[in-house]
């Protein structure tokens, strides 16, 4: 038995699935499978059940599950404090955040940050708000972008992006610059699947809902952005991550009569945990860019 060992079992448990947990461990399904035999060989006892259509823990493999996750634990734990007792910032950092943060709000810091910190490894978890939060409150990520408002008292929160929502219609639609929301409930529209976004825009559109066309739901701002520039439907999105598009005049970003819609992003992490001392550099170095960023607005204002 190790520690990889554990990590698979850990994977195949969670996903309920050898081949997905391959992916996860960089191993072909064959590779899990042995490491799960071995793992059941040292334990004399059947871990999993596995059946056409999903992998299920046993009663001893439950209890090996809890033991796991917590070995695992301690044993990033430990990486951390040894890491922490030296002048240098090193090991590893865990960050979540939806897919569009990590394209167009963290790649500049997060390579300035490579820059300063070059020991540094850090993990990403990419994914919805409510899933970063969940995770961090669990304790398996270090740190996390997240969509606000959040409630939670555990949580410690620092605002540091705010970006006006904006609707997008490709540069060869005719619509005016400047429109009602009447008018934009006559086209077709292109939704997010799910998400903050998504729910904008059921709420701004439900006096409307009975004459409208969703003709497609994407699961991505990028396929949004696309199918938008090919004149496909208008969708919303916030306007920085529009910018290289309306540039080369591919998108046009329209005002809306009596909408004026923003999106803020807030960092958050425990408070009542004590992080990695690279995870602290992290979070200070995303404050200062905010700071930064809030300085050069000034002064262009």
């Amino acid at each position: 038995m190790d520690f990889d060992q554990l990590a698979t079992f850990v994977y195949v448990a969670k996903l309920k699935s050898f081949s997905r947990a391959g992916q996860k461990v960089f191993r072909s399904q064959s590779a899990v499978s042995a490491q799960i035999r071995q793992l059941e060989q040292a334990y004399r006892a059947k871990l999993l059940d596995r059946s056409a259509k999903s992998v299920e823990l046993t009663p001893a493999g439950e209890v090996l599950f809890e033991f796991a996750e917590r070995l695992l634990r301690l044993r990033d734990e430990s990486i951390q404090v040894v890491a922490d007792r030296g002048n240098t910032v090193q090991g590893p950092v865990s960050f979540g955040a939806n897919e569009a943060t990590c394209l167009y709000v963290v790649p500049d810091i997060f390579a300035e940050f490579q820059r300063r910190f070059p020991l540094v490894h850090i993990s990403i978890y990419r994914n919805f708000s409510h899933k970063i939060l969940q995770r961090i409150e669990e304790g398996s990520l270090d740190v996390g972008i997240v969509t606000l408002p959040t409630k939670s008292p555990n949580l410690r929160v620092h605002n540091i992006h705010k970006d006006r929502l904006r609707f997008m219609i490709s540069a060869k639609n005719p619509l005016a610059n400047k429109v009602t929301l009447e008018e934009l409930a006559g086209q077709p529209q292109i939704f997010p699947r799910i998400g903050y976004t998504r729910q904008v825009l059921d709420k701004l559109f439900r006096p409307y809902r009975s004459r409208m066309r969703v003709t497609m739901e994407l699961p991505s701002i990028g396929m949004i952005k696309r199918f938008v520039a090919a004149d496909a439907g208008v969708s919303i999105i916030s306007e920085s991550y529009a910018r290289d598009q309306v540039k080369a005049g591919e998108v046009k970003l329209l005002n809306v009569e009596g909408v004026d819609l923003w999106r803020e992003l807030g960092l958050v992490y425990r408070r009542d945990r004590s992080l990695p001392r690279a995870a602290q550099a992290l979070i200070a170095l995303i404050r200062e860019h905010r700071k930064s960023a809030d300085t050069a607005a000034g002064a262009a204002g």
